[in-house]
């Protein structure tokens, strides 16, 4: 989606444009206001401030609507009354169930009929435009209220509503403010939305004032980098927030700061902030999604895989193919993780750069491909930690996962090396005292061991990350650490506070455990362990995913990388510490740079165990104008996540404001920023309506009994 407003629709006043000092302002194109109210008398006194306004600013490409549009600009009203909830509405009729012979009482109406998804990933950036499609089934109005995932690094930085013909850009504002601003517009009656961040990779999307019958879009467009792993870029849509286990309230987990997981109407229960609704298994919505993705890789293309989806692939040309979700595959339960490959074997370091014209401000992204020959070099000794999730949430099918993944990497180890099993749910145990020597003797007593983990219980990650860091190293042989879990736990930035101090040299290498886990922790736990992550999901051989993981820390990693670039702005690169590079596992890297040095070589330098290294780094200029703005983006969202994360090991009084002021300037979503959007044309009709959740199903192979508290 571009910026171009279209006629008809409404814009944003960009806050940094002509002068505009009222940081509460955001624009909805109104043909006819009525009303007596003090809100509306507000609204008609502004309208001509706007339209001088869009006067002024029209020869900005994209920044307002064209002048035969009409602008209001929405003025908070200087009392804030709390949103009032009626009676739970009675029923219209829009019930629909996947099965056919579903029971009637078995069908639970939703107001989120479909979610539509179309990406196109052109080089290392992918750019999505999710649309999520709300309706009223009920016979009074109604507030939809929906928790959903996005990728853990999505840069979201448009934020569209639609009714009817009319379409209404929202705004980014501090998200006290908008809060504030969307319950008023509530509370008088205007239909409104609300997009809030809880986790990096968990949003809550409300949709105020839904009219019996009436249906509303909200299009949400992000971008973000492709991972590269094991010969294939990735690209990945999670299509459900898993149910978390949230711990006792601690000095580094706040009470009522997790995610709750709760059966279908138990709202409130859960006693967390933020909460998912989940269906019984034998319950059945109409909630389904479609997936379009869009390849124009640049290069020939290899290997198309989806393992998660049945799909169908259609060639367009050489570099290029499109991608859909075949119709009997559409219920949102898992993962939708598509893999390809390029032809062309040698994958290469480079660089793509971007130069914004309106700041003059230069951007990069890196691409670290670790030399070949770092295949050829002897790896060190080797003491293996794993630690297996034997929570409830990993009960069945997902702990039988783990448990092959790790009966491999056991029979991988070679003499010299040492190993250690620990497993964790309300508390920890381990197989010894101490790391034992890889024998064949040792290797079948840690069998019967796993024979024994079933999966039950809360998940105290905490006491599997002490157990893990906490006993010493021998010093002898470099310690990795592999976690196998789902990352199914509501206090992520905890467990992160506890791991980096305790590190002391090991690597953490994270194995995300069956169809939806959480991409944030697993990410994060990966990036501060200098390690690498792999995901093994329900369709995926244990034994395969953890024999690719010994085929990369078989060997040295890159280390002590460095850029050489005499335009690089070095306070300015993420990550801020470069990671370790496996082979076959390249990072990215974002930064930004001085346009006036752009045209100087490139160099990249590090060190292979005692062998020192260094290439020429290619410089390539993005075209895609789509595409550039996202590299901006990209880069913005990844120094949020660089405080967000230095903020669970090192307080920062200062953390809000300067999430804030990176968030606004770049117009982006952040813990601290959220997505407003008010149609001011009109009050809709009844008083303020019922708050109705989304209930979602469990993701697939997660038994509902054993992770949804109350519902078993």
């Amino acid at each position: 989606m571009d910026d171009t407003v279209l006629p008809g629709e409404s814009a944003v006043l960009p806050e940094r444009l002509g002068g505009v000092q009222d940081p509460t302002s955001f624009a909805g194109l109104n043909r006819e206001v009525t009303g007596t109210d003090e809100f509306t008398r507000r609204l008609r006194m502004q309208l001509q401030f706007g339209q001088e306004l869009a006067k002024q600013m029209s020869s900005i490409p994209g920044a307002l609507p064209s002048l035969d549009d009409e602008i209001w600009i929405i003025q908070k009203p200087a009392n804030w009354d709390a949103a009032r909830a009626d009676d739970i509405p009675g029923c219209g009729g829009l019930l629909a169930g996947f099965e056919p012979d579903t029971p009637r009482d078995k069908l639970v109406p939703v107001p989120l009929k479909h979610t539509d998804v179309r990406a196109h990933i052109g080089g290392l950036i992918a750019s999505t435009v999710v649309t999520q499609q709300f309706v009223n089934p009920y016979d009074a109005k109604i507030e939809a209220v929906y928790v959903f995932p996005l990728p853990e690094n999505a840069a979201v930085n448009e934020f569209v509503m639609t009714i009817g013909e009319r379409r209404i850009r929202g705004i980014i504002r501090d998200r006290a403010e908008a809060e504030q601003m969307y319950a008023e517009a509530r509370a008088q009656g205007y239909v409104a939305s609300l997009l809030t961040q809880e986790r990096p990779n968990v949003f809550t999307q409300k949709v105020a004032n839904i009219e019996p019958g009436k249906a509303i879009d909200v299009s949400i467009t992000y971008f973000h980098t492709l991972p590269y792993r094991d010969g294939s870029f990735e690209y990945v849509f999670p299509m459900v927030v898993g149910p978390r286990f949230n711990p006792p309230p601690a000095e580094g987990f706040a009470a009522g700061s997790g995610i709750g997981a709760v059966p279908r109407d138990a709202s409130g229960s859960s006693g967390q902030r933020t909460e998912v609704q989940y269906l019984a298994p034998d319950e059945r919505s109409g909630l389904d999604v479609s997936l379009e993705v869009d390849i124009d890789a640049g290069v020939p293309l290899g290997e198309i895989a989806c393992k998660s989806h049945t799909v169908a692939i259609r060639h367009d040309s050489g570099t290029g193919a499109t991608i859909r979700l075949a119709r009997e595959t559409t219920i949102p339960n898992k993962d939708f993780v598509l893999r390809f490959a390029v032809a062309d074997s040698t994958l290469q370091s480079g660089m793509i750069t971007w130069v914004d014209p309106e700041s003059g401000r230069g951007y990069f992204a890196m691409l670290v491909v670790p030399p070949a020959e770092l295949a050829s070099l002897p790896r060190r000794p080797m003491e293996m930690v794993f630690v297996v999730d034997a929570s409830g949430s990993m009960n069945g099918a997902p702990i039988e996962q783990a448990k092959a993944a790790v009966r491999r990497g056991l029979r991988m180890l070679e003499p010299g090396d040492t190993f250690q099993l620990i497993n964790f749910s309300e508390s920890a145990s381990q197989l010894g005292a101490r790391p034992v020597d890889a024998s064949p003797d040792s290797v079948r007593h840690a069998d019967r061991y796993l024979d024994k983990l079933l999966g039950a219980g809360g998940t105290m990650m905490i006491n599997g990350i002490r157990a893990s860091l906490d006993f010493p190293s021998d010093g002898e042989r470099t310690r990795f650490v592999c976690f196998l879990t789902d990352g199914f736990i509501g206090n992520e930035a905890e467990i992160l506070g506890e791991m980096r101090p305790r590190l002391n040299g090991a690597h953490v290498f994270s194995f995300g455990v069956g169809s939806a886990p959480n991409r944030y922790l697993m990410e994060r736990m990966a990036k501060l362990g200098q390690g690498a992550v792999a995901y093994l999901s329900l369709e995926d051989d244990g034994g395969e995913v953890m024999a690719n993981f010994f085929e990369r820390v078989a060997h040295p990693a890159l280390a002590n990388l460095a850029i050489e670039w005499p335009a690089l702005e070095q306070a300015e690169v993420y990550p801020a510490s470069l990671p370790d590079v496996y082979v076959g596992r390249p990072v990215v890297i974002t930064g930004r740079f001085d346009p006036a040095k752009a045209d100087a070589p490139v160099r990249l330098t590090g060190a292979a165990g005692q062998t020192d290294f260094s290439l020429d780094v290619t410089n390539t200029r993005i075209e895609d104008d789509a595409l550039a703005r996202g590299l901006r983006a990209v880069w913005a969202r990844n120094k949020i996540a660089a405080l967000m994360d230095e903020a669970t090991y090192e307080p920062n009084a200062h953390l809000a404001a300067d999430v804030k002021e990176i968030a606004l300037d770049n117009s982006l979503m952040s813990a601290f920023t959220a997505f407003i959007a008010v149609d001011s044309s009109r009050v809709t009709e009844g008083s303020t309506g019922t708050t109705v959740a989304v209930p979602v199903s469990v993701p697939e192979g997660v038994k509902y009994e054993t992770t949804v508290p109350g519902g078993g």
